[in-house]
Order: C-alpha cells, then sequence, then structure tokens
C-alpha cells in the first residue's frame, strides 16, 4: 500500500483550537510528560530528558509524511494555553480504521476539554478520512478516561490481560470502538450542553 502525505488539520471547537505541533511546543510538552502523576496509567515512564520533546515533536512530523496519522496540540481559546494533544494514529485507509489517543494536564481535567478534543478529532476521522472504526486503549485503573471514550460514543469490547509492564508493574487495558454508523455528531447546541454537563467531573481524562 502507498502511504501518502496526511496534512495535520487544524480544528476549532466551541473552547479550544487544535493545531499541529510545532518546535514552539517543546517545554510545554516536556512539562506535560515529565509529569509522573499525569503519565501513572501511561504505557511508559515519565521523560527525564528535555530532548524527549524534541524527538516527540520530529516523530509527529514523520508521522504525517509517512500518512500513518496526525498528532493535534490542544490549546485553550480563552488564553492561548497548552493544555495537552489529541491523535489519530495507525491510520489504514484500505481498511478505514485508526486509533486515537489523547493526553492532558492535570490542570485541564475536569473541564470536559478530552471529550471535546476527541470530538473534533472524530468528526474529521469520519467526515475527511472517511473512516469506517476508529480504537482506542485505556488502562482498566483509568476510570475517568472511560468514561470520556463512552461519551464519545466508544463500545468496549474487551479486556488486553497484562498488556503493559511499566516499571516492574504489570497493568490490564481496555479495548474500545467506535463504528461509522454508531458516529453520533453533536450540534452546537448539544455540545454547549455536554460540557456543562461535564464540568463538575474532575478527573485523569487520558487513556
Amino acid at each position: 500500500m502507498a502511504r501518502m502525505l496526511l496534512p495535520t488539520p487544524t480544528l476549532d471547537t466551541a473552547r479550544l483550537r487544535l493545531r499541529p505541533v510545532t518546535g514552539a511546543d517543546a517545554d510545554a510538552l516536556f512539562a506535560l510528560h515529565s509529569s509522573a502523576y499525569v503519565l501513572r496509567y501511561w504505557d511508559a515512564p515519565p521523560w527525564s530528558e528535555p530532548a524527549r520533546a524534541e524527538r516527540f515533536i520530529t516523530a509527529c512530523r514523520q508521522m504525517a509524511e509517512e500518512g500513518s496519522g496526525a498528532r493535534l496540540a490542544i490549546d485553550r481559546v480563552s488564553d492561548g494555553a497548552f493544555v495537552g494533544w489529541c491523535s489519530l494514529t495507525r491510520w489504514n485507509p484500505d481498511h478505514r480504521s485508526a486509533s486515537m489517543g489523547y493526553c492532558l494536564g492535570d490542570a485541564a481535567w475536569g473541564h470536559g476539554y478530552a471529550t471535546e478534543a476527541g470530538r473534533a478529532v472524530l468528526q474529521w476521522a469520519f467526515d475527511t478520512l472517511d473512516l469506517n472504526r476508529v480504537q482506542a486503549e485505556a488502562d482498566t485503573r483509568n476510570v475517568a478516561s472511560a468514561r470520556v471514550l463512552e461519551k464519545l460514543g466508544f463500545v468496549r469490547e474487551g479486556t488486553l490481560r497484562e498488556d503493559c509492564v511499566v516499571n516492574g508493574e504489570v497493568s490490564d487495558s481496555w479495548v474500545y470502538g467506535l463504528l461509522r454508523r454508531q458516529w453520533r455528531p453533536l450540534d452546537s447546541q448539544a455540545a454547549a450542553a455536554a460540557v456543562d454537563a461535564s464540568r463538575p467531573r474532575v478527573g485523569d481524562e487520558r487513556p
């Protein structure tokens, strides 16, 4: 299968702007990925060297050039603050499938940002890339992230037993899937109501 360039989009929501990751994001990315608290359910240990951020940014560019996916930085519109990122990876045009992931700093948790950003990425995935299936995974201990996926319409399909071993700790992962025929985009009024409803819920919004 010949890969094609996958231009990373810029997506706007009511409160967020999702845009390509740039070199200017290096410090914010390092702060995000060096936090043991933020990455407590991650499948890799926190970063300890700032150079990891530069390699991450290079990998984002390569992903787009290879046509395997797109990773978007998430900025809050009200103050321009970087709050995290959301990605669509493992894009397979033949099977019309991809995987979604996201990581937000703890200061952004509990505001519905992960749900809002994820919805924008899914809308792009189904409308522009014509996907039929999007998959996501979450550590089974990460109940808040599972709730985000379920808000987006994902269905829990199974458990990967002892899927990850990080720092000697073994953990299981839930597998979620969302099919095109099950995707229900919200209109602007319903989206605003969903954001309001999500605000009291405090937790980690990241698979």
